[in-house]
């Protein structure tokens, strides 16, 4: 037996748990037709592998045809999801992993023209603001067929062989019947607490009567939505009290807040450069007040503030969700005394933003997620050990370096500057998003334990680069900022670079235009706007920052609005001139017929970089493929054997920023699925 609580065992009525260690509901919207297939179950499977005790499925599956999976959630409503979950939760159980899913309807919390063009119903009128629909009321009989298909939903998922399910009672519809802020129903199922939980009651019931007293039925709700007239602190130690006493529960999973807005949503469930743990201690009174097992989950990405949750006994099982997609391999590098060797997460949010924007989960650290069935979390090594040379040291040329010294290749780096990172450098001197270098130092931190050479103050050039006899060259040399965007005045400007790294002093009265739409503006407006200048700005899109997604730009609007910086869509910049001590920015728009002109004393272009690419083209003649990229290889994960040119003694390859201008998880991705199979 371990000394460490957290790989202590956990009895849960009938259910032996081997550690303390679960993955919460979540919904990476990996579903296909709505069903848990393969890309799914490989996803669960492959953390169960590594040793998590629980992995609780689904955020959360639909239970009724008027639930539209907005999140492409799981349809538990269908029958042929039983074959699904149950190829899932058995291949879990052969691992030693219970498997759990959480079931709801989602209330007014979707869209009535998604599926079915269905209306939203609800237990008001009241939109939710996030997802803007306007629902119906609900009437007896919408109440007792929502019932019915949540009761036929655990029956279908007791037939899969799951352990238990979870009630989702925040923010869907069961908790818009609880919350006095969106009940607005008379009689049995509205006005006071008792008519208010009515309905989570008669579905409890309803659900136990369908699947017996074995079968283990929990419910995640919040006990304090952080609202003024919504469930409070006393309000929700009374539920949890309740939900005790019914003996219909076996355990509480205690979430704080509420999630009709983006910013509720991002204080619910905390993203970069937001406290840690903030929910910790609430969950805690909670298990406190109740003596009944208590699950949280919500920014505990460390492991070391997982073991204090259940040492101090605030918890019974403490949720990593957000750190196992970052790291799948958690219980099995804390059993093997690697914690030292976990991929952290770094909070980004890239995983959550992108399914509340329709897309399927991803890592922004770790490419492999959601691709198990694609790329290897552990690379293999290779029975052919090559001379890998790579230009740059950001977090494409870092993860190529890890991948190919994996692989078992020796692996030289030479960088232009004193430290890795790259722009990922620069975008961590914000202190919000300071988290973002652990990217960099774990790459960085496994690349020196595997013997990867480095040069630093380095700016390789063709010579540099041949004297190595390198087999394989890569280049990762990212882009400096473009702001060549202008009809006049471009060397009036300077770039969002030049703000961040100090290279410029900011203005009193400055314009920002953003035409890349990315963290650069918001950054540089933030430092600007704290020395108390005026700050404007300006995009040519119909929304601002479009590739910084909801919960990732909540902190961001915090400090913008708090020092009244000012958003303008719809403009862009035209021209630049001198005009005296200030400049005059002139404003013009794609629809035509308008032009503006604003006065101030700085002009600050996003626009994205450009490839710094010429060491790139300078090899490109002696290498054997000419750079080509064989892209059907590079999709299906087989090596790249392009030979364009006989007398080409490495082949060569460029990556990240250095090709064009994308994001971190693209740049990070570029360099896993060609190294992997070097």
């Amino acid at each position: 037996m371990s000394s460490d609580p957290l790989l202590s065992p956990y009895q849960l009525r009938h259910l032996t748990l081997k550690n303390r260690l679960m993955i919460t509901s979540h919904e990476p919207a990996y579903p296909e037709d709505g069903m848990p297939k393969d890309r799914y179950r490989a996803y669960h499977v492959e953390r169960a592998r590594a040793g998590v005790a629980l992995t609780m499925t689904a955020g959360s599956a639909s239970v009724s045809r008027d639930s539209p999976p907005v999140f492409n959630n799981i349809l538990a409503w269908r029958d042929e999801v039983v074959g699904w979950m149950k190829a899932m939760t058995d291949e879990c159980h052969d691992h030693g992993c219970a498997v759990m899913i959480q079931l709801t309807h989602l209330g007014r919390r979707t869209r009535w023209d998604k599926a079915d063009w269905l209306p939203v119903v609800s237990a008001g009128h009241e939109r939710e603001p996030a997802h803007r629909a306007f629902p119906k009321m609900a009437e007896n009989w919408d109440i007792a067929r929502i019932i019915a298909d949540y009761a036929d939903a655990a029956e279908r998922m007791q037939a899969a062989g799951l352990d238990g399910i979870e009630l989702e009672a925040y923010g869907h519809l069961m908790e818009q019947f609880i919350s006095p802020l969106t009940n607005a129903l008379d009689g049995p199922y509205g006005g006071g607490l008792e008519n208010r939980l009515r309905f989570m009651f008669d579905t409890l019931r309803a659900i136990r009567d369908r699947v017996g007293p074995e079968f283990i039925v929990g419910v995640r709700y919040a006990g304090d939505e952080c609202q003024a007239g919504g469930i409070d602190k006393t309000e929700g130690i009374e539920i949890s009290r309740r939900l005790k006493d019914s003996g219909l529960v076996d355990f509480l999973n205690v979430v704080r807040g509420h999630i009709d807005t983006d910013p509720g949503l991002t204080d619910l469930i905390p993203v970069q450069g937001m406290r840690s743990a903030p929910h910790l201690d609430f969950a805690g009174e909670i298990r406190a007040a109740t003596q009944f097992p208590t699950f949280h989950a919500a920014k505990i990405q460390d492991v070391a503030t997982a073991r204090h949750a259940i040492a101090s006994g605030k918890l019974d099982m403490v949720g990593m969700t957000r750190a196992h997609m970052a790291d799948p391999h958690i219980v099995a590098k804390i059993m093997r005394g690697e914690e030292d060797r976990i991929r952290p997460c770094v909070g980004a949010n890239y995983c959550l933003d992108r399914i509340y924007q329709g897309g399927m989960a991803l890592c922004l650290h770790n490419p492999a997620t959601g691709r198990e069935l694609e790329q290897p979390h552990v690379v293999p090594r290779t029975e052919t050990r090559r001379r890998v040379v790579i230009i740059g040291a950001g977090p494409a040329g870092l993860e190529a370096a890890r991948v190919a010294a994996e692989r078992g290749h020796e692996v030289i780096v030479h960088e232009a500057a004193n430290d890795p990172g790259g722009q990922v450098r620069l975008t961590s001197q914000t202190p919000r998003r300071s988290e973002m270098i652990q990217l960099i130092q774990w790459r960085h931190e496994e690349c020196l334990r595997m013997g990867v050479a480095f040069f630093f103050n380095s700016f390789a050039d063709e010579q540099t680069v041949l004297d190595h006899a390198p087999d394989v060259v890569i280049v990762a040399t990212g882009g400096l900022p473009h702001t060549e965007v202008l009809s006049e005045g471009d060397d009036l400007v300077v770039s969002t670079w030049d703000i961040l790294s100090g290279d410029a002093k900011p203005g009193e009265t400055v314009l920002i235009y953003d035409d890349a739409g990315d963290y650069a503006a918001l950054q540089a407006a933030e430092k600007i706007a704290a020395t108390g200048a005026r700050v404007e700005i300006m995009t040519r899109d119909r929304t601002f920052s479009p590739e910084v997604m909801a919960m990732s730009l909540t902190p961001s609007m915090r400090e913008l609005q708090k020092r009244d910086v000012t958003f303008t869509v719809t403009w862009k910049l035209d021209a630049v001139h001198r005009d005296g001590n200030t400049l005059k920015a002139t404003i013009g728009s794609d629809y035509g017929g308008v032009t503006r002109t604003r006065d101030v004393d700085q002009v600050v272009v996003n626009h994205g970089t450009r490839p710094l690419d010429d060491l790139y083209f300078d090899l490109r003649a002696g290498s054997s493929n000419l750079g080509e990229v064989d892209y059907g290889s590079l999709i299906d994960g087989r090596p790249q054997d392009v030979r364009r040119n006989p007398d080409g003694t490495y082949q060569l390859f460029r990556i990240g920023d250095a090709v064009s201008a994308r994001n971190t998880h693209a740049a990070i991705y570029d360099a896993l699925r060609l190294v992997k199979v070097l």
